[in-house]
């Protein structure tokens, strides 16, 4: 005769089996809040690495495919200019600007080749697309004549290369200007500079008065607006024709218009996004200047298919 619990014991040991419903229901709830987050962490990964897609203005996607070795690039809500100048070093933030010669004849077709490299000197070659390229370049004498933007392209190794012509003698100024794509996704932004040599007996010319108007191509440029140290005010620049005629603006580079300040001097570097769309028929841009000075606007704008630079000097 084999020993029986009392059936008082066998009662609660069935019952200490199966948990009771409040407990299950616990459990589910917790459960269901740890996959919730795991499919988050994994989707977020899997969406910050893409480098099919450009979150543009307003984050609005944009369903476009990038060339190899470029990704997405988000816009902040902030197009303004960053109270810093850049561009005045040839390494920042871990990248260095490295060219393979920085000596041109004047006036004479030439070819400017480099490599952006990170701290550990290799090629970097994965940009996100920022206004419609994954890097752009500045050139400019350092008397602020002589602007150019241009568009290198870039090599399977990471070299760039852009036909450029120097047209007078002098030490001039390159800017790349780009954001770098990590591995992991982060994006950082960089301007670096490098001095250009056209050997030659050097003029410097006297930077222009300051004007809030000029013409160039037949078009006139005004912009209004009075830049303040620290300050973040808007510049609105208007386009017209010939007699005061409206113009029709065309995009370049997925934007209005495109503004470039350089400051006197040291040349500090001053790149400035506008808002997405026209404010009553104008361009316009909130800048931040870093401190009182000189500087020297580039206005790039294009109508009819054809891209024009505005000059501007400032006294802030």
């Amino acid at each position: 005769m084999t020993d029986q619990p009392p059936p008082d014991a066998a009662r609660a040991d069935r019952v200490s089996a199966v948990p009771d419903r409040s407990t299950l229901r616990l459990a589910l709830v917790v459960g269901g809040l740890i996959l919730a987050v795991l499919l988050g962490f994994g989707l977020g990964r899997t969406g910050g690495g893409d480098p099919t897609t450009e979150v543009g203005y307003g984050s609005a996607l944009a369903d476009h495919t990038h060339a190899p070795g470029t990704g997405a690039h988000e816009h902040g809500a902030d197009q303004g200019l960053a109270a810093e100048a850049t561009g005045l070093s040839v390494s920042a933030a871990g990248y260095t600007l490295a060219p393979s010669a920085v000596d041109f004849v004047a006036g004479r077709p030439g070819e400017l080749r480099f490599q952006i490299r990170d701290a550990q000197r290799r090629p970097v070659t994965r940009f996100a697309v920022v206004h419609d390229k994954p890097l752009h370049l500045i050139v400019v004498r350092r008397d602020l004549t002589g602007y150019q933007h241009v568009h290198p392209t870039m090599a399977a190794d990471g070299t760039w290369s852009v036909p450029l012509t120097l047209p007078q003698p002098g030490v001039w100024r390159a800017y790349a200007d780009f954001t770098a794509l990590a591995d992991d996704g982060r994006q950082t932004a960089v301007t670096l500079g490098r001095d250009l040599v056209a050997a030659g007996d050097y003029d410097p010319r006297p930077l222009p008065a300051a004007t809030t108007s000029t013409t160039v191509g037949g078009f006139t440029v005004d912009y209004q607006g009075t830049p303040q140290a620290g300050v973040s005010v808007p510049l609105t620049f208007r386009i017209t024709g010939e007699g005061g005629r409206p113009v029709t603006l065309e995009r370049y580079l997925g934007a209005y218009g495109h503004l470039v300040a350089l400051r006197a001097g040291d040349l500090g570097y001053l790149h400035v996004h506008p808002e997405p769309a026209l404010v009553d028929g104008t361009v316009r841009f909130w800048v931040t200047v870093p401190g009182s000075g000189r500087y020297r606007l580039y206005l790039d704008f294009q109508v009819d298919g054809v891209v024009r630079t505005a000059e501007f000097t400032l006294d802030a």
